[in-house]
């Protein structure tokens, strides 16, 4: 009796979720000849204010800053990843690397949000982390093995329907055999050349050389670009583990990314990176290399390719260098302008845990890095306790800088007054 209850439930299981795949599906093809879907229009809701997002501003008390810098709590929002700041600057939207993206909105213009709101309610999103935006408002939202575009997303965000086709289709970012559990946030940019950058990480700690063929050919471990309809793609950077961050410098155009690098070697080897690649086709130096000019155990009799290219900067070991942004505003003093703040997520393959905080790098004239140094940290304490997660950062367009934190669920916001 218990084993054919089981079945009944395991079976009721399948066919509940066999019928919400479907639905996604036809709610996909609804959209995509706009067309309403009859999701209702009960969005689901952040509260904003309360004992929770009372907590979360005590913790920023934590928050150690350079002199004439406050942060302050911008936005409770669940889970939250990447970043994506609307044109308009009526939205700002944020992935998760679960199945939500949200909306946020301050509506009247205090620089605290007044609404956080399930975005798109019609479409299932699957590891929906990577949110980049077009200078001419598209969305682009990279899930775990597709992509998706989402035209006039700041206007049709009111909606539990929006615009929205399939660029890169379910199941060819990546062969569905490769699709895991690990390293799978991907993250998107749109560059000068007005073409879709997507970082596709490899699931492997350090991948077996069966792989590499595979792998070459399909950017895996890597950084792929192509036409914004999805035409054209192409592997424009090799050797890169798993970058969960990328921006262009608009001085020059290079792409600049972190790169997460190879874990048990130890507490304070391989280092983590951060990357420039100045032209196309370069090799960055993964699975050779774990991180900076430390070799992996399982390449080490293996012959480097001759045209590695090292880090710009080594960052340091196992804190987890995560989303990254420019600064072009002009709110912060001068030093920071045209330089680059990253965020470190926080270390968990070591002893003494390091990270969670926010990092700058200066960018010289000649388009190389400066000395990088802490921006803001504290987010892990005294005893390793962690009370916050950075994962990316945003510049806003009052010149003020956004950090979300997905241990957390919140969004954070950085300004200057002297």
């Amino acid at each position: 009796m218990i084993r054919m209850l089981m079945s009944t439930v395991a079976l009721a299981g399948l066919v509940a979720a066999t019928n919400a795949f479907a639905q996604g599906d036809d709610n996909m093809t609804k959209l995509r000849g706009m067309q309403s879907t009859g999701t209702s229009m009960d969005f689901r809701t952040i509260e904003q204010t309360g004992d929770y997002a009372d907590q979360l501003r005590s913790n920023l008390e934590n928050v150690k800053l350079p002199s004439g810098f406050k942060i302050e709590l911008y936005a409770v929002v669940p889970d939250a990843r990447h970043i994506a700041i609307g044109p308009q600057g009526v939205v700002t939207f944020v992935g998760t690397r679960k199945q939500d993206v949200w909306a946020v909105t301050d509506r009247d213009k205090n620089r605290v949000a007044d609404e956080v709101k399930q975005f798109a309610p019609s479409i299932d999103f699957a590891i929906p982390n990577g949110v980049c935006f077009s200078d001419d408002g598209f969305l682009y939202l990279a899930e775990q093995n597709r992509v998706l575009v989402l035209p006039a997303a700041e206007f049709f965000y009111e909606s539990p329907d929006v615009a929205v086709d399939e660029i890169v289709p379910k199941g060819e970012l990546v062969p569905t055999s490769e699709e895991s559990f690990n390293h799978t946030a991907r993250v998107c940019r749109i560059g000068p050349d007005d073409k879709l950058y997507v970082s596709l990480g490899q699931p492997f700690n350090v991948p077996p050389t069966e792989k590499a063929g595979l792998y070459e050919r399909t950017g895996i471990g890597g950084i792929i670009r192509m036409n914004r309809d999805g035409s054209g793609r192409e592997v424009f950077a090799r050797g890169v583990r798993n970058s969960v961050g990328m921006q262009f410098n608009p001085a020059n155009g290079d792409l600049w990314f972190t790169d997460n690098q190879v874990d048990g070697m130890g507490d304070d080897i391989p280092p983590g990176e951060l990357n420039r690649a100045t032209e196309a086709g370069q090799n960055f130096g993964f699975p050779w290399y774990g991180g900076g000019t430390v070799r992996t155990n399982e390449y080490k009799d293996a012959e480097v390719p001759a045209d590695v290219v090292q880090p710009e900067v080594e960052m340091a070991a196992h804190a987890a260098d995560l989303g990254m942004d420019f600064y072009t505003g002009t709110s912060f003093p001068q030093k920071y302008r045209g330089g680059i703040f990253s965020a470190q997520h926080g270390s968990w393959n070591r002893t003494q845990p390091v990270g969670a905080r926010v990092m700058f790098t200066p960018v010289n004239e000649d388009g190389t890095a400066g000395e990088t140094e802490a921006f803001a940290e504290g987010w892990l304490t005294d005893s390793g306790e962690y009370i916050g997660r950075p994962v990316d950062v945003a510049v806003m367009k009052d010149g003020s800088l956004l950090v979300s934190d997905d241990l957390a669920g919140a969004i954070y916001r950085i300004s200057y007054d002297d």
